[in-house]
């Protein structure tokens, strides 16, 4: 027999039984449709989250930090030591952060070359941020400002909706973020380039007549701090601030450097800054390393720790988070299986009762000189006719529902002013496995009917009534 006389003959007996086929399809396509949604969901919710990591360049950046190198030793004469060195033990894929408190190579302006001359590295800049109150127009934001040369602007980092960057590091011009000018109630940002903001900073006072208004202020003032106030020059307005480095610190205001040296002010530049020994090396505490593309970070990761350096990159959390998600995606595809399990039962058992009802049919098959396996592959393109038709509907069911669902916690979501995105994604990998995977649990529920019909006497299937 063809192919096509196979079909013919499947087609036509699921056809005498309508009712019983329209049901048993049912289940296959509930079963389908739920774990496609369930699966496209947590696809969708992965997307969105490694969008957003790419959208900023967080994947683009290498922290670098000074220590003692990746490969301090320690005395295996000393247990504390030895226990601390077999916890350093570097797992596949892990990487070793080097001990800070332990002297090592400078952090400087010739390191900061070095680092920008190895291939793969588009900008290195060193990690200079300072808190300050930004006033304009009468409204005052706490923010963080950050150092930026002016060198750097030629990279194209930072997209500017408005003016243009600032030309040196010496003058007293700074670039501004929308975001900062939304929330100083600046509808336009085309109106701010040329307009004179104020950056006030927080500095350490220790003259007497602070010393002693902290010692009698009612108000229990800790700290002798004091204000210093900055007046500069608007010259640009930045739609994206994309020099955030790897850890995703906002900073809605860029100044050049020499703007920021004459500046009183308060500086911690990074949480490195905490573990750091007061007598340890001086210069930057952290440097920014942007790369071309991801698969630049581990190259260059590589190069920078054989320079005596510690390095932190977001490609770290990104093998946790695949982890996470294959985690997340597991158990939707487990509760999504109880669906599908219920319904190969369903077909088992329509495939059986086929078997029952044809019984004298099958006889006379064989007698005519029908095979076993001839009689098997009937049996086999019926279950797996279902099994195609269940699929195709149930991924259109699962599309659709989606949709709705996307629908719904859009319209929830913008109420509470975030933004809409697609919840769900349908990659074409998993629309064809949502088909073939329904055919093959299909074929795996005919199997048992279809060695049953193959088992058949003809001669006590003939004188069946």
């Amino acid at each position: 027999m063809r192919i096509s006389d196979y079909l013919g003959q499947a087609g036509g007996n699921l056809w005498k039984k309508k009712l019983r086929t329209f049901l048993t399809t049912a289940g296959v396509v509930i079963g389908i449709g739920a774990l496609v949604a369930m699966f496209a969901f947590g696809q969708g919710i992965q997307r969105n989250i490694t969008h957003q990591f790419q959208k900023l360049d967080l994947f683009n950046y290498v922290s670098v930090f000074p220590g003692g190198g990746p490969d301090r030793r320690v005395s295996s004469s000393d247990p504390d030591a030895a226990g601390s060195r077999r916890a350093r033990r570097r797992r596949p894929g892990s990487r070793r952060i080097p001990d800070v408190n332990q002297p090592g190579p400078r952090l400087d302006a010739e390191t900061l070359s070095r680092i920008r001359a190895i291939e793969g590295v588009e900008a290195a800049f060193p990690e200079l941020r300072f808190p300050a109150q930004i006033r304009l127009g009468g409204k005052e934001q706490f923010t963080l400002v950050q150092v930026l040369p002016a060198a750097l602007w030629q990279s194209g980092l930072v997209t500017l909706r408005a003016g243009t960057a600032y030309g040196s590091d010496e003058p007293n011009e700074l670039v501004i973020s929308d975001s900062l000018l939304h929330r100083l109630g600046v509808p336009d940002p085309e109106t701010v380039p040329g307009r004179e903001i104020e950056v006030a900073t927080l500095t350490l006072d220790f003259s007497l007549t602070s010393l002693l208004r902290m010692a009698f202020s009612s108000g229990g003032q800790a700290l002798p701090l004091a204000r210093d106030r900055h007046a500069f020059t608007v010259v640009g307005v930045a739609g994206r601030m994309g020099f955030m480095g790897p850890l995703p610190l906002p900073s809605d205001v860029l100044i050049p450097p020499g703007a920021a040296a004459r500046m009183r002010k308060l500086s911690l530049t990074s949480v490195w800054d905490l573990f750091r020994p007061s007598d340890g090396p001086a210069g930057y505490a952290t440097v920014s390393v942007r790369v071309a593309t991801p698969q630049d970070v581990q190259p260059v990761r590589d190069e920078i720790e054989a320079l005596g350096f510690g390095t932190f990159a977001l490609m770290d959390q990104l093998r946790e988070m695949r982890i996470g998600f294959l985690i997340m995606d597991m158990f939707l595809i487990a509760v999504g299986m109880i669906g599908i399990t219920v319904a190969s039962l369903g077909i088992a058992n329509t495939m059986v009762m086929s078997i029952l009802e044809r019984y004298r049919e099958i006889g006379i098959m064989k007698a005519v000189g029908a095979t076993d396996g001839d009689v098997q592959r009937i049996f086999l393109f019926e279950s797996g006719s279902i099994g195609l038709l269940g699929g195709l509907v149930g991924l259109g069911l699962g599309w659709l529902v989606s949709l709705a669902i996307n629908a719904v916690i859009n319209t929830l979501m913008v109420r509470q002013g975030a933004p809409r995105m697609a919840y769900f994604s349908f990659p074409w990998w998993l629309c064809l496995g949502a088909i073939a995977f329904s055919i093959l649990i299909s074929l795996l529920a005919g199997v048992y009917p279809t060695r049953r019909a193959a088992r058949v006497d003809p001669v006590v299937a003939l004188r069946h009534d």
